[in-house]
């Protein structure tokens, strides 16, 4: 989104989508999880493990941002794997993290 372009996106509806966005991305568990599975699909198991959280913890993150649509979820037989959906997220984190070490 261009400057001129936030800038008309005065509608309280688009401001609350783009508000909870970034309510996503600010929980440190949460970016994450995104870390561990920004380049390649993960089994639930292999995230808990990375992460050093709890299953549950995992579990409801990963919820969450499948829910967002930031995440997408497959099932391959009893394995579910987690992966990008909007790539456009990491990007996101990126680029803050560039301007925060600047």
């Amino acid at each position: 989104m261009s400057n001129k372009t936030f800038a008309r996106a005065g509608r309280v509806a688009e401001l609350e989508l783009i508000a909870g966005r970034f309510k996503m991305l600010a929980e440190p568990m949460r970016l994450r999880i995104l870390q561990v599975v920004c380049k390649q699909s993960r089994r639930v198991n292999d995230i808990v493990t990375a992460t050093g959280s709890t299953q549950a913890n995992v579990s409801k993150h990963l919820a969450l941002l499948t829910a967002v649509g930031i995440l997408e979820r497959k099932k391959a037989g009893q394995c579910v794997y987690y992966g990008m959906k909007d790539q456009l997220a990491v990007k996101l984190c990126e680029l803050v993290r560039a301007a925060v070490m600047e």
